[in-house]
């Protein structure tokens, strides 16, 4: 199985290999409070850019690990990249960008990323 995330206006568009998830994280930092992301975290290589790589800046903040990328178009951010605290390169989906995920259905784990 597989899911489809896009910005809103359609220029990026991603599929991440697995299945939804019915966790996500809702984190409290600056940056995430103010986006209401709710995110999951793949392996990077489950992760692939199907689209509209010319359309995509960065954004870094903090300690400057996570590259937050987003539309240039519509400014909307549907994926970051980093890497996890084992070290791993992930990819952070954020899934009120996945048009198929329930986003009522969702377990959400909450986490204190302001005292980070």
């Amino acid at each position: 199985m597989a899911f489809d995330g896009s910005c809103h206006c359609g220029a990026v568009t991603y599929t991440v290999e697995g299945d939804i998830p019915d966790t996500a994280m809702s984190c409290n930092c600056s940056h995430c409070r103010r986006k209401g992301f709710l995110l999951t975290f793949v392996p990077i290589d489950k992760f692939r850019l199907t689209g509209g790589a010319d359309k995509l800046a960065s954004y870094k903040f903090n300690k400057h690990n996570i590259d937050h990328q987003f539309c240039t178009d519509c400014g909307c951010q549907g994926f970051s990249v980093g890497t996890g605290p084992d070290g791993a390169k992930m990819a952070a989906v954020n899934l009120r960008c996945v048009p198929a995920a329930d986003l009522d259905l969702l377990t959400i784990q909450k986490v204190d990323g302001a005292s980070f």
